[in-house]
């Protein structure tokens, strides 16, 4: 006679450790690691949220009760600090953990779901909440849903269907809104019920100037591309100038500057008819294609109109 089965909770335990590496969880965290300079607090509640997932389905296995969690989320801050490439780890992790179907990422705007005219929002917004079932739906600059001063505008239908997915579909479907904070908060202020149900708030703060340099090798190492010790040097001394000037978008700017700089790069090689095609003319920023931008043009802290790399 075989002996019963003991309770899932009396079983022996494995290590939370073993647990974590199994899961794929580590993997993920450490390519967001890699792939996003500094962000050290949003890294922090990422992991966070993480763990708390990863002990909720541990708990559930060995017969503890653990209610469902509410999983959207808000992620504010400015333009170019890594919310997309965030929500788009958000969306593979809770994949890997099973609240996910799919774990894809759906990423849209107020255009994407209000239409110009009666009877048309409901059907886009339901199309892309379709679209985004068992993923993610990342809402970007959520507050231009919401129009007050407009009274033919549709944007509070799209609200109140998303509202209504986001309560009864929790299981299949995690939204993520984003945008500037301040608007944000003015957003969740004027609707209550979107506010209540975002769980997690997350602030992306600014990058730092040496930040934004490390970003910037990455990209170019991304595109086989490098600074000699000149061009380092000015790039350094672009990003202070950049950085005090408009519409600064952080690692967008970044990569816009570095875009530019590759097409000087070219039109210079093009135009050299001594220039050597060797790989290090090839794959070489110079001081000259950083210079040549019209954020040089200025004296540093005064503006330029219009402000480009």
């Amino acid at each position: 006679m075989s002996a019963p089965e003991s309770p899932a909770h009396l079983q022996p335990p494995g290590t939370l450790a073993a647990t974590l590496a199994s899961s794929g969880i580590k993997e993920l965290l450490a390519q967001l690691d890699r792939e996003l300079i500094g962000l050290a607090p949003v890294k922090s509640r990422i992991r966070d949220i993480a763990a708390l997932l990863l002990v909720d389905k541990l708990r559930a296995a060995r017969g503890f009760s653990a209610g469902a969690p509410s999983l959207h989320m808000c992620f504010s801050g400015n333009p170019g600090t890594g919310k997309t490439t965030v929500a788009l780890r958000m969306a593979q992790i809770l994949h890997q953990l099973g609240y996910v179907r799919r774990g894809h990422l759906v990423a849209v705007t107020r255009d994407d779901l209000v239409g110009q005219y009666i009877g048309h929002t409901a059907p886009k917004t339901r199309e892309i909440l379709k679209k985004a079932m068992g993923g993610v739906l990342f809402i970007d600059e959520a507050y231009y849903l919401y129009r007050p001063e407009n009274e033919r505008d549709y944007g509070q239908e799209a609200i109140e269907i998303l509202l209504q997915v986001m309560e009864n579909n929790r299981d299949d479907l995690v939204v993520i809104l984003a945008g500037y904070k301040d608007r944000m908060d003015r957003f969740f202020e004027s609707n209550p019920g979107m506010s209540s149900r975002i769980a997690h708030h997350i602030d992306f703060p600014d990058y730092k100037a040496e930040e934004l340099g490390r970003i910037a090798d990455l990209m170019l190492d991304a595109m086989q591309y490098r600074f000699d010790d000149e061009s380092r040097t000015v790039f350094a001394d672009y990003l202070a100038r950049r950085m005090t000037q408009p519409h600064f978008a952080n690692a967008r700017s970044v990569r816009n500057a570095l875009d530019r700089a590759r097409l000087r790069h070219a039109s210079r090689l093009l135009n050299d008819p001594g220039a050597i095609a060797d790989d290090l003319a090839l794959t070489t920023i110079t001081a000259p294609d950083l210079l040549a931008s019209r954020v040089f043009a200025q004296p540093q802290g005064q503006e330029c109109a219009p402000c480009k790399p």
